[in-house]
């Protein structure tokens, strides 16, 4: 029930964007589809029962598809920037909201938290990728490092570790999603704004470099366990006589 509402939700909110901005086709694609493949995957992820905190991520992952809509639409039309700067900025707000639920009610789990990172890592890619119009190519690169260094762990298994939690790398991740949407609503002189998101860029790069040095010593420790368990399940078993 609390899928379908999140995808009727979805379909509500992009009918009053038609009507009060104009969303055009491009747009109600972007969303159906980001709401699709949004639902299909918590469906898929045994999610079927969300939990308080997940409501609240649900929401944000709702208004994050609507920031999608407008931005995809940017390429038939100019967005209402004031608009889609709203939108994205109560998505934000509200990311640190749903991790604060979670904990008061005792509803911390794996699948929140993977749920709550994707969220985010859309939302600044889609961010990114606006932004990018106005400053540069390279801007898109803030929200594709995140998924370069998932894709990386797929051959890496190394790279997959967990790691201790991090008020430095927390802080970097929440100023990435504020300096694009400042960047995005044109609010600073170019030269500024593009200063503010190189800064971001470069805090971004050294927490993903940082999380790479961490995790690197663990590289030997991983092989040597893999190749032990191989060669075990290699090793040619005593039958009974």
């Amino acid at each position: 029930m609390a899928l379908a509402a999140g995808a009727i939700a979805e379909v509500v909110l992009l009918a009053i964007l038609s009507l009060a901005a104009g969303l055009g086709v491009l747009g109600w694609l972007a969303g159906t589809v980001y709401s699709a493949v949004l639902i299909t995957a918590l469906y898929r992820s045994g999610a079927a029962r969300l939990g308080p905190a997940d409501y609240v991520t649900l929401a944000r992952a709702t208004l994050v598809g609507c920031v999608t809509a407008m931005i995809a639409d940017a390429f038939h039309q100019s967005p209402p920037i004031p608009l889609m700067v709203v939108i994205a900025s109560v998505a934000l707000v509200l990311d640190a909201v749903d991790g604060k639920v979670a904990r008061r009610t005792g509803t911390v789990s794996p699948l929140g938290a993977r749920f709550d990172m994707e969220v985010d890592a859309f939302l600044i890619l889609v961010l990114s990728a606006f932004v990018a119009s106005t400053h540069g190519w390279w801007v898109l690169t803030i929200g594709l490092m995140r998924y370069a260094y998932v894709a990386a762990g797929w051959f890496l298994p190394w790279l997959r570790g967990s790691l201790a939690p991090s008020m430095a790398r927390k802080t970097v991740a929440a100023v990435q999603g504020v300096v694009l949407v400042v960047a995005a609503s044109g609010i600073l002189p170019l030269s500024v704004s593009v200063t503010l998101v190189g800064f971001a860029w470069f805090a971004l790069a050294w927490s993903f470099t940082d999380s790479v040095m961490l995790l690197y010593p663990r590289r030997e420790r991983q092989l040597v366990t893999s190749f032990v368990a191989k060669f075990a399940h290699a090793a040619p078993k005593n039958k009974p006589m």
